[in-house]
């Protein structure tokens, strides 16, 4: 028997800060939450609250710097993961040509405008580096929340993001390089070629080696295992590169780079991601920790320019690389208006800088605080710049990108099959037979095989991560059946599930009927008990759900409204009351009798159904990218076109 001693706690001094940081994090976290500001932001307030210029009660820097670097590493190894050449090439101009011009057009207008204020090339070259830099995390979580994803401006904004956080790798090389007598133009040229030649011989080999390891550990189907050993690629890439010379930053992106080429990324992102939020929650707090609350009211005027200047330079340079890609400057202005703040990645290349031996702005002494100051203060406001853009921009001319239904994190309406069991496949047989959309979820590199080869959509990985269900649509979702053989994991994703989506209806197979009342204590709204064969009864109640909501097309027969149809054309580009309001909407609906476009009622106004309601006009159209589809309101039945 092994005793414990109580004094062993002593070994461990810094327990009591870690403590209150956690305990700190998640209040203000759920505060925000409530709120509905981005956690994110609570993490940062978090840290300004616990700091040493406010309570003092985190004072181990070099324990939180610790942490907040593993969690810089795991986010760029994130990002690196995300970066698929296919979702990209739909983008790739946005990149190329978005991008390019806003880092090179802020980082040369910043050193223009400190330049008759005596600030060296060097130091002004180091500020358009750190101003040009967006938060790619706040922005992505904004956008997301106000369902503004599928909008031309937000896929400029994404796009011109993952170019910011492909420059962040250049920069923390050339950065090192700036200060007094670190070298000269030909040093920084020959630290880009080593970099870049270290680059493609990490891509070219594990390019080689990585799918088919990843491919042999996704065949034990064990979570635990994939799960270190995507780790263990994490950090062992970052060590690698860096024993050669080249920062840990970017060995991890390189490493999730490497990654996102196998069809286990999506696997891959699931099991990560609650690591990758408990580490890069460290580093947000850390930001927290280095603002003096005491330093912005001494300060205060200094701090204001500098906002103010960051946000004028940003929304020029934002909105004219915006107008290069022939966007109307609404727009443009609307995109500009959501990346004016600095991005988190700047914080690294400030500690960068700073021990190089350059300064923000070219001020030695208080030009680090004010580059911290403002740039939280920035980051506290960018939901307001968001919705600013949003209300601008609404008012222009824009589209909404269209979807692509084999992708299943676009596809809408469907049905979310949990795993690839003979009870799944009866599942997913039936719902193909019945033109019902459907995404199939398992780790089985197998089953996926299969079931793709069937034509059917797939997302790998397991319905017991959230961030799974995402990629299955969860969000979009109308149905959600798991199958699966084992209660424990079973329940977890019910759980999950029902948490994410409380108005989501989901059908469960348990082989053992005992498990039955802890499914529907869980979530469950439809449970089966026995062998494979139950799953027909599903697959009968998903039929009947779908019947009965008007999800299964109907002709133009089961209509005495038809007659009342006429050629009409949607009299603005979006939802008139929504555009109205300033508000934002999911789908959008034609009225055949008026034009009217309202918003569906998977948004949160309704204003299709209200326009009926006030109107009686029975008959709308669907007039999302690829549906042309009509509803009775009357007769409650779907019209073919």
């Amino acid at each position: 028997m092994i005793s414990v001693p109580i004094a062993a706690t002593a070994t461990l001094p810094f327990l009591p800060e870690l403590v209150a940081l956690c305990v700190a994090a998640a209040a203000v976290g759920y505060l925000c939450q409530r709120l509905g500001i981005v956690p994110i932001i609570g993490f940062l307030l978090t840290g300004v609250l616990l700091g040493p210029h406010s309570l003092g009660l985190v004072q181990d820097r070099a324990l939180i710097d610790s942490l907040a670097e593993i969690g810089v590493i795991l986010v760029l190894f994130t990002i690196g993961m995300e970066f698929s050449l296919d979702r990209l090439g739909s983008i790739r101009r946005y990149i190329l040509v978005g991008g390019t011009s806003q880092v090179l057009l802020t980082i040369a207008l910043a050193m223009l405008v400190l330049l008759p204020f005596g600030v060296g090339w060097r130091d002004g070259f180091f500020s358009g580096c750190l101003i040009a830099l967006s938060s790619t995390a706040i922005v992505l979580k904004v956008l997301t929340d106000r369902r503004e994803m599928d909008t031309l401006p937000a896929q400029t904004a994404l796009g011109i993001l993952l170019f910011q956080d492909l420059a962040v790798v250049v920069m923390v090389m050339i950065v090192p390089m700036l200060g007094p007598g670190s070298g000269s133009l030909w040093s920084i040229a020959w630290a880009l070629a080593k970099g870049a030649a270290i680059i493609a011989i990490v891509l070219i080999g594990a390019r080689r080696l990585m799918p088919p390891l990843l491919e042999r550990v996704a065949m034990t189907c064990s979570q635990e295992v994939f799960l270190l050993t995507v780790v263990a690629i994490c950090l062992g890439t970052a060590w690698l590169t860096s024993l050669a010379g080249v920062s840990l930053a970017l060995g991890a992106f390189l490493g999730g780079l490497v990654v996102s080429e196998s069809r286990f990324r999506h696997h891959a992102i699931g099991e990560i991601m609650p690591l990758q939020i408990l580490f890069s929650a460290a580093f947000f707090v850390s930001v927290g920790l280095l603002l003096d609350l005491s330093f912005v009211i001494q300060h205060l005027p200094i701090v204001l320019i500098a906002i103010v200047g960051i946000v004028i330079l940003k929304s020029i340079t934002g909105s004219i690389s915006s107008l290069l890609l022939g966007q109307p400057l609404r727009v443009a202005f609307w995109c500009a208006l959501l990346l004016v703040q600095v991005g988190e990645f700047s914080f690294v290349l400030s500690r960068t800088g700073i021990d190089a031996g350059v300064r923000p702005f070219g001020m030695s002494q208080v030009g680090p605080d004010v580059f911290i100051a403002a740039s939280v203060v920035l980051m506290l406001l960018t939901p307001l710049f968001a919705s600013l853009g949003a209300k601008v921009g609404r008012t222009g001319q824009f589209s909404m990108l269209p979807a692509n239904p084999s992708d299943p994190t676009e596809i809408r309406d469907h049905v979310i099959v949990d795993g690839w069991a003979d009870a799944a496949r009866i599942i997913a047989g039936g719902l193909k037979d019945a033109k019902i959309p459907f995404v199939v979820v398992t780790l089985s590199p197998d089953g996926a095989r299969e079931a793709e080869a069937a034509g059917m959509t797939v997302a790998r990985g397991s319905t017991s991560r959230l961030p799974t269900l995402r990629d299955a649509g969860i969000d979009r979702a109308r149905l959600l059946v798991i199958a699966d053989d084992d209660a424990e994991i079973t329940e977890r994703a019910v759980t999950i599930a029902h948490t994410q989506r409380s108005d989501l209806p989901i059908f469960v197979r348990i082989p053992d009927a005992s498990a039955a009342p802890t499914m529907k204590e869980a979530g469950a709204e439809f449970i089966v008990a026995g062998d494979a064969n139950q799953a027909k009864a599903i697959l009968g109640k998903i039929t009947e759900t779908y019947s009965r909501s008007g999800a299964a097309m109907t002709n133009a027969n089961g209509c005495t409204h038809v007659s009342q149809i006429k050629d009409v054309s949607p009299k603005t580009n979006g939802c008139e009351e929504c555009l109205k309001m300033g508000d934002t909407w999911v789908h959008l609906r034609l009225c055949k009798i008026c034009g009217h476009v309202g918003c569906c009622d998977s948004s949160k106004n309704k204003h299709a159904t209200k326009h009926f309601h006030a109107t009686k006009h029975p008959i709308v159209q669907s007039i999302e990218p690829g549906e042309d589809w009509m509803w009775c309101y009357v007769d409650e039945v779907f019209i073919e076109p």
